[in-house]
């Protein structure tokens, strides 16, 4: 009986001076994107499973993106020569982000691609006339989060 004893201490003693495994499992619970009036992706998320070692998370967010670009006058008419530019390819943008408990939470602004060397004759002003964005991706600490679908906005923003 006593051998029992003291195995049960000996045993007690082992589990409590081993610290309980914290297993870290990367996942974004949420993951969401809108576009705002300048027409920049807007990507919310909260990723957990981060453990309790991190106290920073690099978050990004990419797309593929299209944007199209006029030309208006003065009046705000665009003239019939059809100035315009449609101009597309990857975009991203990320930061790095605290970590409480194990997760974060954050947003990042996502510029559309630019004219490049499109621009507007004197008398005319260049505005973005529209944007989507396909192909969404979050990427965190070990995990990824797709954002389903295409995401259009119809705007007449000055660039």
């Amino acid at each position: 009986m006593r051998k029992l004893i003291v195995l049960l201490t000996v045993v007690a003693a082992g589990l409590l001076a081993v610290p309980a495994a914290q297993a870290d499992s990367p996942h974004f619970i949420k993951a969401s994107a809108t576009i705002n009036s300048s027409g920049q992706l807007v990507c919310a998320f909260k990723e957990a499973g981060l453990g309790n070692t991190l106290t920073t998370a690099n978050i990004s967010c990419s797309a593929d993106a299209t944007a199209v670009y006029q030309c208006f006058n003065n009046g705000g008419k665009h003239p019939q020569a059809g100035n315009k530019e449609t101009v597309g390819g990857p975009v991203s943008n990320g930061g790095q982000f605290p970590v409480r408990n194990g997760q974060t939470t954050g947003s990042i602004t996502v510029s559309p691609p630019g004219p490049g060397d499109f621009s507007c004759p004197n008398g005319q002003t260049l505005f973005l006339q529209s944007v989507s964005y396909t192909n969404i991706v979050l990427s965190g600490e070990g995990a990824t989060a797709d954002v389903p679908g295409t995401l259009s906005a119809t705007l007449h923003t000055p660039a």
